[in-house]
């Protein structure tokens, strides 16, 4: 972060400076985190509370607080919500810089949107990105507060629950692109429809200016309207519909590789991704549009993309127990099982192996769960999954739709009862897919089974 005088940032946030100017070097929200010279903001949560922290923030060397009320010895600027503080801080922060700002939100595929995006724009560009999950109203603006005059590009991760949180963060963003990667069922327990998960996906627009282009699926039923209904620049990225402005053609995968060429405006460029999956296609194609609409070289964008490696536990595909195991348990929805279970399906077993498809719940799908649920029973049938085996209270009815198919399938609500089981069925040369939402800790399980080979850290970041 850029120094700011404190005088700049209580105008930020609309407050009175009653406390000597001074220039801050960074911004906390975590007393764990203190650096000399920051400023502490005290957050107000559902289970803690910052302002009971304050004053172990300035004794550890943060220079002033943002708070709700005073605080006895420390030097405070008043506001009447920390939260929405922080973002306008972060607001007018990024408002002192002028690079490409890409802002990516969508049901699935954010995160690895946003790492191919930032390769495909750090082939020109010095590039910021969001790191690990902090993609939402706290850590979007943690983000923004490591902008500095040296970057041209940064690449910001949007997600949310409810409405109103994209149109809070995109406020402080103002993306000057925006990424829309699909409208699935991910938090239709708090958004009610597919149709009000695109309104909240489309708050990113009330940050953007007008002559802002928006990159969306072309493919994806809802998103595929947006050019005939918009004013502004709207380029869309497919693989079934012809008309998509960016499509994959001529897709081939050999191997942990998928090839394809990418037809736009008349030209082709040849992309090479090491992953597999037609959900990694569509993230490479949106990464390449806006890499084309901020002006980079297209062999530029090739030869990034093909450095892309997946992150945390988001699909890595590695060898263990004598078995290919695909690790997808960072979170899950309708669309990502589905997806997976298709690379489950592209992989062949070696050696008389199976397809065996470990799948846990699915969160916040509300009256909607069973359904949903059974419709991935069926995506794992069409698979042509050898054993299914599934975990959690919801997982049952995927369990329940693949018997009905002709499938057998277990559920256990225990996973010590899972673990036992797949350790008497898994064999060797085995691919085994292990997907659910990130609350079922899956991870657990995979390490139960392959012991010294896989561990995880206490946040879920895959070590070795």
């Amino acid at each position: 972060m850029e120094q700011v005088l404190l005088s700049e940032i209580a105008a930020a946030v609309g407050a009175e400076l009653e406390i000597p100017d001074r220039f801050i070097n960074a911004v906390c929200t975590d007393t764990r985190k203190i650096t000399d010279g920051c400023i502490f903001i005290a957050l107000k949560g559902a289970r803690f509370d910052g302002h009971d922290f304050a004053a172990e923030a300035v004794k550890s060397g943060a220079a002033a607080v943002i708070a709700e009320r005073a605080i006895d010895d420390c030097p405070c600027i008043i506001v009447p919500d920390t939260g929405k503080a922080l973002l306008d801080l972060a607001g007018s922060y990024r408002s002192r810089f002028s690079p490409i700002v890409v802002g990516i939100t969508g049901s699935v595929g954010k995160t690895t949107t946003k790492e191919m995006t930032a390769l495909s724009l750090s082939s020109q560009y010095k590039t910021l990105k969001t790191e690990n999950n902090e993609n939402n109203e706290i850590g979007m603006p943690k983000t923004l507060f490591r902008l500095d005059s040296s970057f041209g590009a940064a690449v910001i991760e949007m997600g949310m629950n409810h409405f109103g949180e994209i149109e809070r963060m995109t406020a402080a963003l103002r993306p000057t692109i925006g990424v829309i990667t699909n409208i699935g069922s991910s938090h239709i327990e708090n958004l009610g429809s597919k149709e009000g998960i695109l309104r909240a996906k489309l708050e990113m627009l009330t940050g953007m200016s007008e002559d802002a282009p928006l990159i969306v699926n072309g493919d994806d039923a809802l998103l595929s309207a947006l050019p005939e209904r918009m004013e502004r620049d709207v380029f869309t990225f497919g693989a079934d519909n012809p008309e998509c402005d960016f499509r994959a053609v001529d897709i081939s995968s050999d191997g942990g590789n998928t090839t394809f060429d990418i037809a736009y405006f008349g030209k082709r460029t040849r992309i090479t991704i090491p992953c597999i999956g037609k959900h990694n296609i569509y993230d490479a194609l949106a990464a390449f549009a806006v890499g084309i609409t901020a002006n980079v070289e297209p062999s530029g964008i090739a030869a990034a993309l093909s450095e892309y490696r997946p992150v945390g536990m988001r699909q890595t595909i590695k060898k263990m127990g004598g078995q290919t195991v695909i690790i997808d348990c960072y979170n899950a929805s309708p669309d990502s099982m589905k997806a997976a279970l298709s690379v489950l399906a592209d992989i062949a077993p070696e050696n008389g192996g199976r397809r065996v498809a470990v799948l846990a719940d699915m969160l916040e799908l509300g009256d909607n769960a069973p359904e949903l649920h059974r419709q991935v029973g069926e995506a794992a049938v069409q698979s042509k999954v050898d054993i299914l085996a599934c975990y959690g209270e919801n997982a049952r009815y995927i369990a329940q739709r693949a018997d009905e198919l002709g499938v057998h399938a277990g559920c256990a609500t225990d996973k010590d009862m899972l673990v036992g089981y797949l350790k008497m069925k898994l064999c060797e040369g085995d691919v085994v897919l292990f997907k659910g939402s990130r609350g079922m800790r899956l991870e657990e399980v995979i390490s139960a089974l392959y012991g010294d080979e896989y561990s995880v850290t206490t946040d879920g970041k895959e070590r070795k």
